[in-house]
């Protein structure tokens, strides 16, 4: 776990029926247990780990429209809605800012694709501008770099990966919902194809409806059922600095991007600079990710490592019938690439000589769970009844997440959906559908 991650207690008892089981308590399921507490179920959050100890807490931390695919859209403009909402509902600060985010670039092709998205951007009503060279000079001024010109996408903005979920998951216990970390779920309890609960390794928790927000371990936890889920993680590298001088809040380049934190300092990354690491489960999903991996094959290096034998695409994930896996995996961390780490400091020391001094805090690796197309899943498991999906967020999940979240909460409870859950269906990865890969 992530040091500066603020910690959530745990409740003393697990409850022996609810209402809902949200499995997995990153930003997906801390916001999927709030919005079913507010609706009033009684609701338990099971963790294998500790809140936001893997991918929800590991994110740039961004909130953005600017550049979704069109799928995603709906969604984005709902979880923005509700970043505004969740910090006076809640009473605590979840470092939810509207600063607006700074692209610039010297890189023509970088420039044309941001500028093609501008007709998505009309359609959804998306404050953005393009920035000739001298507007993306005087946004990043300082600097060792001559920008082609940029992006401002002015009511866009970040929060605090450190805080985020573990606030939605303090604020569902406000509501009555219960919190239980160290506590995996080994599986289902299913009678006549119905969810009748779920065993985790504390006791059998008995329950109508399970929602699964597994993140990268989602595909491993739904195969023992028979389930199919494709999904393949991407191994990505980030650090956070101590604090230092402000060069602005949230600023991406070709070979940068920067979030800057409550306390000063700031995440960095490079965009694209992933590793797809061979797998068992990777083999498996082989033909459904062929498409993406096409597309894809310049942003992504190929490699093989420990994730061939321990993790969520293991071989004894994808073939082990050990209950007790993910109470052996409390928390996928990745070591971090120490050349990637090395080019992050290269990068902007070489681009902002204020930030000659600069030093790395904490460098970490994380696990981004896909899908084949690049859209999350949010969706009833057929042929489950009372099973839900929400996972495979493809990077889009810490901005997404309280619109996941929320449309999850809508689908158990059976309302409207708020936005049209369609384009989420889990069947569109496995029925033979034409996928169509979506935005980075």
């Amino acid at each position: 776990m992530l040091p500066f991650v603020q910690q959530v207690a745990s409740d003393d008892h697990l409850p022996d029926a609810v209402d809902v089981v949200v499995v997995g308590g990153g930003i997906v399921g801390t916001a999927a247990t709030y919005y079913l507490a507010k609706r009033g179920l009684k609701v338990a959050l099971i963790e294998k780990g500790h809140i936001a100890c893997e991918q929800s807490s590991r994110s740039w931390g961004w909130c953005r429209l600017q550049n979704r695919d069109p799928r995603e859209m709906p969604l984005s403009l709902l979880s923005m809605r509700l970043w505004d909402s969740l910090a006076p509902e809640i009473g605590q600060d979840l470092g939810f800012r509207r600063t607006g985010l700074i692209y610039t670039t010297d890189d023509a092709a970088m420039l044309a694709g941001w500028e093609a998205w501008t007709p998505t951007a009309r359609e959804f009503g998306v404050e953005t501008y393009m920035l000739s060279a001298k507007e993306a000079a005087d946004h990043i001024p300082q600097t060792r770099r001559k920008w082609l010109g940029g992006l401002h996408s002015v009511r866009d903005g970040k929060a605090e990966p450190a805080l985020a979920a573990p606030v939605l998951a303090e604020g569902a216990r406000a509501l009555g919902a219960t919190i239980h970390q160290q506590c995996a779920a080994r599986g289902l309890d299913i009678t006549n194809g119905r969810v009748t609960g779920v065993h985790t390794e504390k006791g059998m928790i008995r329950t109508d409806a399970i929602l699964c927000a597994a993140g990268a371990w989602a595909s491993t936890f739904l195969r023992r059922h028979g389930i199919r889920f494709p999904q393949a993680s991407v191994r990505q590298t980030a650090l956070r600095t101590k604090p230092t001088v402000n060069v602005g809040e949230v600023l991406y380049c070709p070979d940068l991007a920067m979030t800057r934190r409550l306390d000063g300092s700031y995440t960095m990354a490079i965009s694209g600079r992933a590793t797809l690491e061979l797998t068992p489960q990777g083999i498996g999903f082989a033909r459904e990710f062929m498409p993406q991996f096409i597309q894809r094959l310049k942003a992504v290096q190929l490699g093989v490592g420990a994730s061939f034998l321990t993790g969520p695409e293991s071989l004894s994930a994808m073939f082990g019938r050990d209950d007790r896996l993910f109470e052996r995996n409390r928390i996928a961390a990745p070591v971090p690439n120490r050349r990637l780490v090395q080019a992050i400091m290269d990068n902007v020391r070489g681009t902002f000589p204020q930030l000659a001094g600069i030093e790395v805090d904490h460098a970490w690796g994380a696990y981004i769970d896909c899908t084949p197309d690049a859209v999350p899943v949010i969706s009833a498991v057929d042929p489950v009844d009372g099973l839900y999906l929400a996972a495979g967020c493809s990077g889009h999940g810490f901005g997404l997440g309280p619109g996941i979240g929320y449309l999850a909460s809508e689908l158990i409870t059976n309302d409207r959906p708020s936005v049209d859950p369609t384009q989420f269906r889990l069947n569109r990865l496995v029925d033979g559908s034409t996928i169509k890969v979506g935005s980075l």
